[in-house]
């Protein structure tokens, strides 16, 4: 794990969750900032694994654009996906 793709996915997950809390299922900034920062990490770091990208860093090589784009997108899509879901179980519990 490097640290420098995980502050990436970090950054593109808070993004992601904010964008997603745009909609109606807005947890509000400080909810949609940390979820989306957990989303972000959570699925930056599968997508990191299945396509390779983590044995590249591991084995001391350079980050090129494919790996930063793959952080970007899987940090902004889990950081989207976690807020919009955690934001429409709250919606259907509310009474």
């Amino acid at each position: 794990m490097d640290i420098v793709s995980l502050l990436i996915q970090i950054v593109s997950g808070v993004v992601g969750g904010n964008a997603a809390g745009m909609s109606q299922k807005s947890l509000g900034p400080a909810a949609n900032s940390i979820l989306g920062g957990v989303g972000g990490v959570v699925l930056g770091q599968i997508i990191t694994a299945v396509t390779g990208g983590g044995a590249a860093m591991a084995s001391g090589g350079a980050m090129d654009i494919p790996t930063i784009l793959s952080s970007i997108v899987g940090g902004g899509v889990g950081g989207a996906i976690l807020t919009f879901v955690i934001g429409f179980i709250k919606a259907k519990m509310a009474p």
